[in-house]
């Protein structure tokens, strides 16, 4: 191994050991562009008829999971998680400001949007997670997020489906998915 391997190998390891991590966040490494690429995501439970999307999970920085016979890209829904270290969101001090920001930020895209609160879903670990739908006034996305915070981190688990039908036949998956989900599995 070569002098410079051993060096980006260690701040590599020492990158992740840095990071105090209660929730099991899934935490890849991969060369790019400007040396290393770092992504972090929450693992999520397995969900019967249902992948992972490896090269879209790097592409859009979250754990994408698709039907099985569909790729993220394509699928009439998709659903996903997304693992936000709270220091490099400084502004969020509570996970309330978070959301907050979230919703923000999808109304800055799209005034119209309907955003309604849904009630908490359970995860495995009993935590109750915010819940609010974001569906279009005509066309766009049909979107359910849920929101819950584990130590150093806000997490976000999205279902995202391109009709309201796909998002009727699709919702029961997601709240199984939130239902088994463990912090460490």
């Amino acid at each position: 191994m070569t002098t410079a391997a051993k060096i980006a190998c260690f701040i590599i390891l020492a990158f992740f050991l840095g990071v105090a991590v209660q929730a099991d966040i899934e935490k890849t490494a991969v060369m790019c562009n400007t040396g290393f690429c770092f992504y972090w995501w929450p693992k999520l439970p397995v969900v019967r008829g249902w992948h992972q999307d490896k090269q879209q999970s790097l592409n859009y920085n979250a754990n994408a999971i698709a039907p099985n016979g569909s790729s993220f890209v394509d699928a009439e829904a998709v659903m996903y998680g997304v693992a936000v270290y709270k220091p490099r969101d400084p502004e969020a001090k509570s996970l309330a400001m978070f959301i907050a920001s979230d919703k923000q930020q999808f109304l800055s895209r799209d005034p119209g949007i309907i955003i309604a609160q849904v009630g908490d879903l359970t995860n495995a670990d009993g935590n109750k997670l915010p819940s609010f739908t974001f569906f279009p006034k005509s066309a766009g996305n049909w979107e359910q997020v849920s929101y819950g915070e584990e130590g150093d981190f806000y997490l976000t688990f999205v279902l995202s489906a391109r009709s309201k039908k796909a998002f009727d036949r699709t919702e029961s998956v997601y709240r199984d998915l939130i239902a088994h989900y463990k912090a460490k599995p």
